[in-house]
């Protein structure tokens, strides 16, 4: 377990207590899920999803990614802390997590970047950049992603529903959204 208090008398995680922070993590051996199916191989995947939390409401609700521009949203882990999830965070501040998880990723980012793109290629995944932070303005003027719309959109992508439409590309942020 990580960030968890732990009792010192009864050695007993206290998963009440936000005293460290009120993300906290566990790792258990697969074999403890009931149903796992063992060894745990799948194939590769025909669809990505990034989440990112845009807390200025500058990012479309979802856009498409190209091989190149998942390489670089991927290494520049865009997104924000928020509220509930970061201590100390009672307003959105943007952040920038490599790999959408810097702490853990023992090599340069350069490196994951390079064989994402080469498994894009590979294997003709397509790769969506989701945004579930807010739309029609930043934090305070905006309103947050309806966690509804969110699903739909997720599953529009894994369905392959979004092949179908249209889209533009924009420059600034090398994706493309929708029309």
């Amino acid at each position: 377990m990580e960030n968890v208090v732990i009792d010192k008398k009864t050695m007993m995680p206290n998963f009440n207590d936000s005293s460290l922070t009120e993300n906290t993590r566990a790792a258990y051996p697969l074999d403890y899920i009931p149903g796992a199916v063992i060894p745990s191989l799948g194939g590769n995947p025909k669809v990505i999803i990034f989440l990112t939390a845009d807390a200025f409401g500058v990012m479309s609700p979802i856009a498409r990614l190209t091989k190149e521009g998942a390489m670089y949203h991927f290494m520049s882990g865009y997104t924000s802390k928020l509220a509930g999830t970061e201590r100390g965070i009672t307003e959105p501040k943007a952040t920038f997590s490599e790999c959408f998880g810097a702490p853990f990723m023992s090599r340069h980012a350069s490196v994951y970047a390079k064989l994402l793109g080469e498994k894009i290629t590979k294997h003709k995944t397509v790769v969506y950049l989701v945004n579930t932070g807010w739309s029609g303005g930043p934090y305070g003027i905006g309103k947050r992603m309806n966690i509804n719309y969110t699903r739909r959109m997720v599953t529009a992508a894994l369905t392959g529903e979004l092949d179908a439409i249209e889209y533009r590309h924009d420059d600034v942020f090398n994706l493309d959204i929708p029309t």
